[in-house]
């Protein structure tokens, strides 16, 4: 075997090389990140405080609840990027938050700086950092990613993992009237009219939405003594909770954060509105599996 000299290119001020191409490279080939064979859920996802996430990868094969926000960029890393990538890791594990989720960034050169900002957090983000060394080998070059800094566990547990505990129907009948029981299947039957894959989870707090063995909760039921209390995850947040209350129906929380917002139903304002809320319920499930 024959050695020869490889000689280092930049590619941010390279004129025939940008992001766009890198980012198509990826998709091309996920592999080549280091990461795995991974599948693309999303390219520049739009994010509601601005921005783009540049790749949203998931590992379909063997570890399919856990995704991977993906921060590209040539040069050196600079602070934007590097709160970029916290920032769409942070909404995405807010708006998903029965999946895993790692912060990404792909840089050429990763600097002191990311690393001593990355220490603040004292581990407590999950986060990779990989860099890209293009190699110029006479008339061609190859594109080297290395791991520079492994993922951190962030060491959530969530109380709908089927792996710790299961709950069934019986276990709200011993607290909760039947007719509110009976109330969230109402809703639940709208789900099916959507995808009759749906199936209903139960945890120890409220009734979800499971996709398969995966928990896909764009929506969940809390179940009271009185009423029953969506919480459903809608971009048009304000204009639904406006719909909702101009019908006398109670808002009982806003989160502008994560997306999401509750309210009050009774039976009586569910077969009143049904085509309403089959609408709602519609509206929440394609935002989600977008």
């Amino acid at each position: 075997m024959d050695y020869i000299k490889s000689e280092k290119i930049g590619l941010k001020e390279h004129p025939e090389f940008d992001e766009q191409w890198l980012k198509k490279l990826i998709i091309d080939d996920t592999s080549i990140l280091g990461l795995g064979k991974l599948d693309v859920l999303n390219a520049e996802k739009i994010q509601p405080k601005g921005g783009r996430l540049d790749l949203l990868l998931v590992d379909s094969a063997t570890d399919p609840n856990k995704r991977y926000e993906i921060e590209l960029m040539l040069g050196k890393t600079d602070e934007s990027h590097i709160i970029r990538t916290i920032e769409y890791w942070d909404y995405e594990r807010n708006k998903y938050p029965n999946f895993e989720h790692c912060a990404v960034i792909v840089a050429e050169e990763i600097t002191n700086r990311f690393f001593n900002v990355i220490s603040l957090f004292n581990k407590s983000i999950p986060i990779i950092a990989i860099q890209l060394n293009a190699l110029q080998i006479k008339d061609k070059f190859v594109l080297n990613f290395t791991k520079v800094l492994d993922e951190s566990t962030y060491g959530v547990v969530y109380e709908d993992e089927p792996q710790v505990v299961t709950y069934e129907r019986e276990d709200f009948q011993k607290n909760i009237p039947e007719n509110i029981l009976s109330l969230a299947d109402e809703c639940f039957n709208l789900i099916n009219e959507i995808n009759p894959k749906l199936q209903k989870s139960y945890t120890k707090n409220y009734m979800g939405v499971q996709n398969g063995n995966r928990p896909s909760n764009f929506i969940i039921f809390l179940p009271k003594q009185n009423f029953l209390k969506p919480d459903l995850s809608i971009s048009d947040l304000e204009e639904w909770a406006t719909k909702l209350s101009d019908l006398g129906i109670e808002i009982v929380n806003k989160n502008h954060r994560n997306s999401r917002f509750s309210f009050r139903l009774t039976k009586k304002e569910f077969e009143a509105n049904r085509d309403l809320f089959k609408e709602l319920f519609t509206q929440s499930y394609r935002e989600w599996f977008e």
